[in-house]
């Protein structure tokens, strides 16, 4: 597995060994022993999956305090693009916001640290997002930035009148610095 550095702090691209012949294809998604020599020490407690279709945009979300949350997140069927914002206040990265494509074909995996916001919109007919966090999600700790606050001037590579937004998620607060 290939370890990319990305504009935010602690947030890797991983990109994995991929065995493909007429079979099909082989790949290790996930290998504690190797995450610990990529330097990702976390110890991951809950896997998450979602089924989505073309045009949603889900986030951006996080987990606050005690229950904040590490993710290392891909895509298993579909491309979507992957959105990230660093919200850590003591970050030298604070405030950024990155997008990375994933999908079922490239096989990336995203590894977000604590203190980053995080979403996603579907590129594709539908997608099935897949993820580990690292701590259990606590309702009363959620949080969230409104995913069309032009301050963060996220292209989510969907025109206006085909996106699909929950209110829940349309009544998230604007990122202030």
């Amino acid at each position: 597995m290939v370890k990319k550095k990305t504009k935010i702090d602690g947030v890797f691209i991983l990109e994995p060994r991929i065995f493909a012949d007429e079979r099909g294809y082989f790949v290790e998604s996930y290998n504690a022993k190797t995450f610990l020599e990529l330097g990702i020490t976390c110890q991951f407690v809950q896997d998450n999956e979602a089924k989505s279709s073309s045009g949603v945009i889900r986030g951006l979300h996080y987990q606050e305090s005690e229950f904040a949350q590490a993710k290392l997140v891909r895509v298993t069927q579909g491309r979507v693009l992957d959105v990230i914002v660093d919200v850590r206040k003591n970050s030298r990265t604070y405030g950024k916001c990155i997008t990375i494509p994933l999908s079922s074909k490239n096989m990336r995996q995203v590894f977000i640290p604590r203190g980053c916001a995080h979403g996603y919109s579907v590129l594709s007919k539908y997608a099935v997002f897949v993820y580990k966090c690292d701590n259990y999600y606590n309702p009363l700790s959620e949080r969230g930035i409104h995913p069309l606050d032009p301050t963060l001037q996220i292209d989510w590579k969907i025109i206006p009148e085909k996106r699909i937004i929950s209110q829940k998620d349309l009544s998230w607060p604007k990122f202030s610095k």
